[in-house]
Parts: structure tokens; C-alpha cells; sequence
């Protein structure tokens, strides 16, 4: 009996022991998991195309489950409603979110970096110098200026204070002082210590570290881990589809210029030859390559795009339904001018600075006139070459109907003079008329003649009837 309840002893001892084991081992496995570190660049002009790469990437990091985010951030700046976009998705992220300085946090840069849970700087980066200026480098108006401080106070601001005990003193402590970041939009008095009078802040690495904008100075993303105690990571890095590269190829100011040429000389050369061909199909393709990336970076908009396609409905209505070109054609011709060059122009410009978007909106008409007057000239050149050359003329037509020959280009409807018909319609002066079963185009000579009248032919001239108004009894 003693040996039995030695057994089970020894057995509920071995069980114990073992469960003592392996509870610490199952904690060890959940501590040591792999951690996802998300890291995207911030490289570009600051604007739509950066906001949208920052959604996609912060999307790709919460499906990945990742652990921190890090920017790596090289930019001098773009506009400041993307900024204001971006930083306030940094600023309520669940996840934190770390600011890598490689360089320049300027302008824009600099309005992202404050929002940053932590900002590490590489050697010689530099953070600050965040004045609105218009696109003429211009510093926009003092309207603008405090918003933008407002922006940057607001961000420093939401990180916090930090409690300090002085012996029996407690002071509170901003973690990222509101006038000092402000101060990097202007300065409108001296801060002792880091501006001596009213100006614009800038500031190096040290300089950042010791005002509390830079938790510390590194040379890679790994250094940044270390300093956190990040251990057994995994680091992902947000890359571009196929589909963002070539929007960011097609959004180039150059190929604007490319596009804009190709649209206006698929135009013109469709009108010099019979029917829809070629020429006609480069112009749409071009227009489709112009208007679809500048409307799904958020640059043009509805009415741009609206704009656009009726103007070249009417200058179609024009060539097609009218004779000559007139209200129609030039009206469609000012809408296409219009469409294109309001789409090169973001919005957004105009709520920041009026002045300035009406100087972008001039810089944008100058662009597309200039590659219009061009594109026609090239036209004009490539027209007269192709139809002119030796060799293309065996491929081209080439017989004339001379007028020596027998040759007219209406028919000799001189034989009608003193013929009576109806007017089927009304004559403005011009318009249609039957006689003898057939319909001619036909002018009045004296005033209107309204449909259903009865008129006579009184001469032929110039490929037209002339006629008037005549009495039934």
C-alpha cells in the first residue's frame, strides 16, 4: 500500500513539474514572436500622389499586423492640404509610427515629422523652414502663415506634456514645445535660446535633439530598432504597383507637354484628310493618357474633364453639321483650351492663395498654347513632307481635275433659271428647295422665304440658286 502511494506521489510530482516547464517555455514563444516593421518612403514633392501612397501603405501595414511603421523621409516640401492629410493620419494611427530624417524634413516634410510618434535624424539632416510659399517660391499671405502655425502648434501639442519633479517643484513640460514648432513656420517674437528675433527655424540634428523635435541620431532603420529594444523583426517595404508607376511617369510636367501635342495634331491632321482615322485615334489616346492620371491623383476634377469633351463635341458638331467654322467651332476650341489647362492645376491652390493659382493657371495655358502653336506647326511641316515627298507620293493620290479640262467642282445648274419650286425649307437666306421632284440648296434674294412657299429660280452664280418669293392666285 505504501509503495502505491509512493508511485502516485512520484507521478503527481513528475506532473507538476512538468507543467511548471512548460508554461514558461509557452510564454517565451509569445514574447518572441516575429514583429512586422512597415517601412514606406516619403521622397517627393509632397502632394496627392504622396497622400495616396500613404494610404496604401498604412492599409498594406494593418493587414500585415505590423508592429511600427517608419517613414524614411527625404522631401523639401510640396502642399500643404497633403500634409495636413498625412500628418493627421500619423497623428490618430493605432500603431506607432516613427519619422527616419534622411536629409531634409523641409517645408511639408517637416509639418509630417512633428506629427511622428518619434523623429531619428541621420547625420547633416535638417528639419524646419516651414513657410507657406505660393509656387513662385513667394511667402503667401499672413492669413495663411497663422493657419499653418495653428497646424504645427495643434500637432506638438497632441504628444503631450511630461511630468517633472524638482525636488518639491512639479513642472509640466510640453514633449514637443508648441512655440518652438511653430517657430519653424515663423517666429513672430525671439525664443531664448533658439531664435534670437522674429524669423523662420530651422534645425540641425543636434539642434532638433536638444529642443526635444529628435529622439536621436542614426544612420539606418536598423539603429532606430536597436535604440527601441526591437528584437526578432521582420522589416516590409511598401513598393509600387505597376499601375502607380506609370501614373507617376504619366503625371511628368514634360509629357504634359508631349500629350498636349499629340491631341492637337491628331485633331488637325483629321481634318485635313476624308472620314475618322489615325490621326483621330492618337489624339483620344492621348487624351486619355493626359486626363486619367491628373483625375485619379485628385488634380483635375468633374468639370475639367466635362469641359473638355464638349469642346470637342463642338468643334466636331462644327466641321461636320455646319459649313465654315463659327460660334460652335470657336466655342469648342476655348472649352478644350480651358479643360486642359485647368487640369494641369489642383484646387486647392486657389483656397491657399488666389493670386497664386491664377499665376498656375497662366503657367498651365502657356504650356498647352505653346505645345498647340507647336504641335500645329508640326503639323502644317509634317503635312507639306508627306505630301510632297518623291517617295511617299506613290502611296499618296496625285491626279488633279484641272478646270482647262473639263473639270467643275459643281454642276451647271444654270438650265433652272426661271423654274418654279417649294421651299422645303425656310431660306435664312439659305436653305433647301425642290423642283421637279428634286432638292437643290438655294439662297434668297430678297429676305426671308418661310417653308412651304412657292419661289422661282432667277439666276444661277457662284454654284448656288438665287430665288424669290412668288404670288399664287
Amino acid at each position: 500500500m505504501n509503495g502505491i502511494l509512493r508511485r502516485n506521489v512520484k507521478r503527481i510530482i513528475g506532473c507538476v513539474t512538468w507543467l511548471c516547464c512548460l508554461f514558461p517555455i509557452a510564454g517565451n514563444n509569445v514574447g518572441d514572436s516575429v514583429k512586422t516593421v512597415y517601412v514606406f518612403d516619403l521622397k517627393d514633392e509632397i502632394g496627392p500622389a504622396t497622400w495616396r501612397i500613404t494610404q496604401q501603405a498604412f492599409q498594406r501595414a494593418t493587414q500585415l499586423n505590423a508592429a511600427l511603421i517608419v517613414v524614411h523621409m527625404n522631401t523639401y516640401g510640396g502642399l500643404v492640404d497633403a500634409a495636413d492629410s498625412i500628418s493627421t493620419k500619423i497623428l490618430h494611427f493605432p500603431v506607432p509610427v516613427y519619422v527616419f530624417v534622411d536629409n531634409n524634413a523641409i517645408s511639408a516634410g517637416a509639418l509630417i515629422a512633428v506629427a511622428a510618434d518619434k523623429i531619428y535624424m541621420r547625420t547633416g539632416a535638417r528639419m524646419g523652414a516651414a513657410t507657406g510659399v505660393n509656387q513662385a517660391g513667394e511667402p503667401m499671405s499672413a492669413k495663411h502663415q497663422s493657419a499653418i502655425r495653428s497646424m504645427m502648434r495643434s500637432l506638438a501639442k497632441a504628444h503631450g506634456m511630461d511630468t517633472v519633479i524638482n525636488g518639491k517643484d512639479t513642472v509640466y513640460r510640453w514633449k514637443r514645445d508648441p512655440e518652438i514648432a511653430q517657430a519653424m513656420v515663423g517666429a513672430t517674437v525671439g525664443i531664448t535660446g533658439v531664435i534670437d528675433s522674429a524669423g523662420v527655424l530651422a534645425m540641425t540634428v543636434d539642434e532638433a535633439i536638444q529642443l526635444g523635435f529628435c529622439e536621436g541620431k542614426v544612420e539606418n532603420i536598423q539603429e532606430i530598432l536597436a535604440l527601441n529594444h526591437i528584437e526578432n523583426y521582420t522589416v516590409t517595404h511598401h513598393t509600387l504597383t505597376a499601375t502607380e508607376k506609370i501614373i507617376h511617369f504619366l503625371i511628368n510636367p514634360y509629357l504634359h507637354g508631349l500629350l498636349v501635342m499629340l491631341i492637337i495634331g491628331g485633331i488637325y491632321f483629321e481634318l485635313q484628310t476624308p472620314g475618322i482615322g489615325f490621326p483621330l485615334a492618337v489624339s483620344i489616346i492621348a487624351a486619355l493618357l493626359y486626363f486619367a492620371p491628373l483625375y485619379l491623383e485628385g488634380i483635375a476634377s468633374h468639370w475639367e474633364l466635362a469641359l473638355f469633351i464638349v469642346g470637342v463635341l463642338l468643334i466636331g458638331v462644327e466641321i461636320f453639321a455646319f459649313p465654315g467654322f463659327g460660334i460652335a467651332g470657336v466655342s469648342g476650341i476655348i472649352m478644350v483650351v480651358t479643360g486642359i489647362s485647368f487640369a494641369m492645376v489642383d484646387n486647392i491652390v486657389f483656397e491657399w492663395d488666389f493670386s497664386a493659382g491664377l499665376r498656375a493657371i497662366l503657367k498651365s495655358v502657356c504650356i498647352v498654347a505653346g505645345s498647340a502653336a507647336f504641335a500645329l506647326g508640326l503639323s502644317v511641316w509634317l503635312g507639306r513632307y508627306f505630301f510632297g515627298n518623291t517617295a511617299l507620293s506613290r502611296v499618296t493620290l496625285q491626279t488633279e481635275q484641272k478646270s482647262s479640262e473639263g473639270y467643275v467642282s459643281f454642276d451647271d445648274l444654270s438650265g433652272l433659271t426661271g423654274a418654279v419650286g417649294i421651299a422645303r425649307t425656310t431660306l435664312r437666306p439659305a436653305g433647301k428647295i425642290t423642283v421637279n421632284g428634286k432638292m437643290y440648296d438655294a439662297v434668297s434674294e430678297i429676305g426671308y422665304i418661310e417653308q412651304g412657299e412657292t419661289v422661282q429660280v432667277i439666276r444661277f452664280e457662284t454654284g448656288q440658286l438665287h430665288v424669290i418669293k412668288t404670288h399664287t392666285s
